[in-house]
């Protein structure tokens, strides 16, 4: 089977390894524009480290999950100030936010000039500006992926900004910088991560590639996740579970992901629901109702094998068949505690229409089967309670 692989020019992987991010900027540029979450304190260590290496540096914050105007934002900011490269020290969103910056501030345009769904989708004709992402959760995996994901709250969605120009110059994944992350966030990104090594892994565009890395995620996310939210100084749960993150990044940037994502798209575009948290509540109710479609019409295919592969290596059980992964992954989330998706204000009568947006999403065409509108809608109304 052929394939093709593309990640970061460079990762650069462990403690202390955000020392290394200055010096690496100054060989890029003299003036950066770094992008930091609600908290640009916790950038303060790799400002001082930026001036000490002879770069400027001008601060730019995004409150939440980026949206179409935080990128405008961004962008003015980074040509008035006549930076030259782009840095995001922050989560999955602080570093989609800095991806897109660096894109569209070398380009012409509008961002919606490149937004695919929303907006016109048209190629980048420009390299980014050199782009260094630095991750403050174990989540995402967005430093190694070629797009960026923003909120156009006057559309309700959420789409992505994608050209292979837009994986990182440099990838620095410091599991340090995760250790004062609070367990809720930790569970939520967590489980991210965990979801982003089972989707591509049964995946319909797996590849050799890809399954390397799914299986050693999954073996590390499973055995870390819960020491890493009960004691969040474990800096061996958190390196970890930072590794299990960027191997997800690296496979779905490759393989793709699934119905879970293509659930959190359309949800994220219409309500305050943190990516991770709706990942979190849809990975169970979402591998339910797979694994029954599979068994129904195609349960001589490559999707069932796959998921009890996957419940070998999650469980730690020899014998896994594909259901056994519903109890564990049941109970990690209980014991997570995350909360339901009514939480953020979906309620029944909101269902249908997310369905519909979902059946759309790119991540949709990764599903290892294709879900018709009742299995969509058993999944999503799950997630709800």
């Amino acid at each position: 089977m052929g394939w093709d692989f593309a990640t970061a020019a460079r990762i650069r992987f462990g403690a202390g390894t955000a020392r290394e991010a200055a010096p690496a900027a100054k060989e890029m540029g003299s003036r950066a524009l770094l992008v930091t979450g609600n908290s640009p304190r916790r950038a303060a260590a790799l400002v001082a480290e930026l001036h000490k290496a002879g770069v400027g540096c001008t601060l730019f914050a995004v409150a939440g999950e980026p949206a179409v105007e935080d990128v405008r934002t961004g962008v003015e900011t980074a040509r008035r100030e006549r930076c030259d490269v782009v840095m995001a020290c922050g989560g999955g969103s602080v570093v989609d936010a800095g991806k897109a910056i660096a894109a569209l501030a070398t380009n012409p345009g509008d961002v919606l000039d490149y937004l695919e769904v929303v907006g016109r989708g048209q190629p980048l004709t420009q390299m980014p500006a050199p782009f260094i992402a630095l991750p403050t959760t174990a989540g995402t995996g967005s430093e190694v992926t070629r797009n960026a994901v923003l909120a156009s709250p006057e559309h309700r969605v959420k789409a992505s900004l994608r050209s292979p120009w837009m994986l990182p110059r440099l990838a620095v994944v410091d599991p340090e910088l995760t250790v004062e992350v609070p367990p809720a966030i930790t569970a939520a990104t967590g489980l991210d991560a965990l979801t982003q090594v089972i989707e591509p892994f049964v995946s319909v565009r797996a590849n050799a590639m890809t399954d390397l890395y799914c299986r050693e995620g999954m073996r590390l996310a499973a055995g870390a996740l819960r020491r890493a939210y009960e004691n969040g100084a474990d800096l061996a749960a958190r390196t970890d579970m930072a590794m299990a993150s960027l191997l997800g990044g690296l496979a779905l940037a490759n393989a793709g992901l699934g119905a879970v994502h293509g659930f959190a798209a359309p949800i994220g575009g219409m309500f305050p629901a943190p990516h991770g948290a709706v990942c979190a509540a849809l990975l169970a109710p979402v591998t339910r109702v797979n694994l029954r479609a599979l068994r129904a019409r195609d349960a001589g295919g490559r999707g069932l094998p796959r998921y009890g592969e996957a419940a070998r290596i999650i469980t730690g059980k020899a014998g896994a068949e594909p259901e056994d992964l519903l109890p564990w992954l049941e109970a990690l989330t209980a014991d997570l505690r995350i909360p339901p998706l009514s939480t953020y204000g979906i309620g029944e009568e909101d269902l249908l229409t997310l369905c519909e947006k979902a059946a759309r999403a790119s991540s949709m065409k990764g599903n290892p089967i294709a879900l018709g509108p009742a299995e969509l809608l058993e999944a999503l109304r799950a997630g709800l309670e």
